[in-house]
């Protein structure tokens, strides 16, 4: 059986070409200054380790939205059998040249073709909140599909009522997107009602440059 199809954002092509021009920026942050780096925030590498762990040997892992690859690469060198995509091809240029060990290829969240059963793990780890509110929905039963019975979701996003239009990141880049925050409840109802159990959530209170975030994993019942 082959999953629904996903609408296509409107502002895809704008948000890509905004992705395109932060990139290098982006990959340069990460490596001088452990922003997006797991191993430098311990609540953040504690809930990807509880997720490494929970799905290690349950079958291949994707990260959706991986960026230059950070998460992907820990993953990696953990042992799981893990790839990266990204809808910015330049992230995905500086994911491989920074990880070259890993496998990374440039797709949507919202155009993957994913088969049913395929996976052990699915994250959408600080990547999904540009995804519209209608569409967001059909990309977690796109994850749901995919999912291995056993198998685990792991997600991390920001918390709030409104949507933030973004128009600069990263040293001044000039960008377009459009950041969606959700209540952790929405959140939660949105993956049970796509057929998946949360079995731990993690709230993160807003620090200096960053408001308050949320982590949450779910299970694909047996």
């Amino acid at each position: 059986m082959r999953a629904h199809p996903v609408d296509r954002p409107a502002d895809l092509d704008v948000v890509r070409e905004s992705y395109d021009r932060v990139a290098d920026n982006y990959a340069h942050m990460v490596v001088t200054t452990g922003v997006g780096d797991i191993r430098r925030h311990p609540w953040l590498k504690a809930s990807i380790d509880a997720f490494a762990d929970t799905v290690d040997g349950l079958g291949p892992v994707l990260d959706v939205g991986c960026g230059p690859g950070t998460v992907t690469a820990y993953l990696a060198d953990r042992g799981l059998d893990v790839s990266g995509v990204d809808l910015s091809p330049r992230m995905i240029e500086n994911a491989r040249r920074l990880h070259p060990h890993c496998r990374f290829s440039v797709a949507s969240a919202t155009d993957l073709d994913l088969g049913e059963a395929s996976l052990g793990g699915v994250l959408g780890w600080w990547s999904l909140f540009n995804l519209p509110r209608a569409v967001l929905p059909q990309v977690l039963a796109r994850f749901a599909h995919a999912l291995k019975p056993g198998g685990h979701f792991i997600t991390a996003t920001h918390v709030g009522d409104e949507d933030t239009v973004r128009t600069e990141a990263y040293g001044g880049v000039p960008v377009r997107w459009t950041t969606h925050k959700w209540q952790p409840e929405q959140l939660m109802t949105l993956i049970e009602q796509v057929g998946l159990h949360p079995v731990a959530e993690l709230r993160l209170p807003a620090q200096e440059h960053s408001g308050p975030g949320l982590v949450v994993m779910a299970r694909r019942p047996d």
